[in-house]
C-alpha cells in the first residue's frame, strides 16, 4: 500500500510540475540569493577544470539544487505514509547526500586529472619564457593568458589581477602555486616573483636559470607521461593474460567433465 501512495504522491507531484503549478526552477530562482550560501567556495574552480568555458557554473548550480530538491521530494513520497519527525531528516539527509554528490564527483575528476595539469604547466612556462625575454613578468603572463591552457586561465586572471591593483608581494603567486599543486609549481611561482624583481642587467642570468629547471620539469613531464603509459600497457597485457588463462582452465574443466561423463 506504502508504494501505491508513494507513486500516486509522485503522479500527482509530476502532473502540478508539468501544468506550471508547481515550479521548481522559479522556487530556486526566487531563492537564489540564500541558496548561493550553499555553493562551495571552489566549485566554479573544479566546474572550469572540467568543462572550461563551455559551461556556465551558475546555471549548472541552479541545476544542482534543483536535482536536489526533486530527489527529496521523491524520497518525501516513498516515506509519506509514516512520516515523522526522523523520516523528514532522512530526506533531509538524502537530499544533502545528493548535493554533495555532484560537488564530491568534480573534485575527484580533478584530482584525477592533476597529473595532467602536471604535463601541462612546463609547456606554458615554456611559452612565458620567451614572452618574458621582451616583457616584464606581468605583462607577459597578461599577453600568455589568451594562448594557456584552459585550466590555468582562472588561476591566471586572479594572479594579473592581484598584481594590477598593486599588490607587489609573492602572495599571488604563492596562491596561484596553491591552486594547481602539482609538481614544482610553488618553486617555479618563487623564480617568476624574483624575475619580476630582478633589475635589468641580470635578467639574462635569472632567465637562463628559470629556462633551465624549465626544461628539467618537461624531461620529468615526459618520463611520467612514458610511464603512465606503460603502466597502462602492462595492466592491459596483464588483464588479456588473466583472460585468456581463466579461460584455458575454464576450458579445460569442461573438457575433463565431458571424458568423466562419457
Amino acid at each position: 500500500m506504502q508504494i501505491e501512495l508513494a507513486i500516486v504522491a509522485f503522479i500527482i507531484i509530476y502532473i502540478f510540475i508539468k501544468s506550471g503549478k508547481i515550479s521548481i526552477s522559479k522556487l530556486v530562482a526566487d531563492n537564489e540569493m540564500y541558496l548561493r550560501r550553499l555553493k562551495e567556495s571552489d566549485y566554479d574552480f573544479y566546474v572550469r577544470a572540467k568543462y572550461g568555458d563551455k559551461v556556465n557554473a551558475d546555471i549548472l548550480f541552479s541545476k544542482r539544487i534543483q536535482n536536489t530538491l526533486i530527489v527529496m521530494l521523491v524520497v518525501f513520497c516513498l516515506l509519506l505514509k509514516n512520516m515523522s519527525y526522523t523520516y523528514v531528516i532522512i530526506c533531509l539527509v538524502v537530499g544533502f547526500g545528493y548535493f554533495k554528490l555532484d560537488y564530491i564527483n568534480l573534485k575527484n575528476y580533478y584530482k584525477r586529472h592533476l597529473h595532467e595539469i602536471d604535463t601541462m604547466l612546463p609547456y606554458y612556462l615554456k611559452g612565458l619564457e620567451i614572452l618574458i625575454q621582451h616583457y616584464t613578468v606581468p605583462v607577459a603572463i597578461g599577453k600568455s593568458l589568451e594562448d594557456a591552457p584552459e585550466i590555468f586561465k582562472d588561476g591566471l586572471k586572479d594572479l594579473i589581477n592581484e598584481i594590477n591593483a598593486g599588490n607587489d608581494t609573492i602572495e599571488p603567486y604563492m596562491d596561484f602555486a596553491r591552486k594547481y599543486p602539482v609538481r614544482d609549481s610553488m618553486r617555479m611561482m618563487r623564480l617568476l616573483y624574483r624575475l619580476s624583481l630582478g633589475r635589468q642587467e641580470r635578467k639574462q642570468e635569472q632567465l637562463l636559470a628559470f629556462s633551465k629547471t624549465i626544461s628539467s620539469l618537461q624531461q620529468k613531464a615526459r618520463e611520467t607521461k612514458y610511464k603512465n603509459r606503460l603502466e597502462k600497457m602492462e595492466s592491459k597485457t596483464m588483464s588479456m593474460l588473466i583472460t585468456t588463462g581463466v579461460g584455458v582452465m575454464v576450458l579445460l574443466v569442461l573438457a575433463v567433465l565431458l571424458i568423466m561423463g562419457t
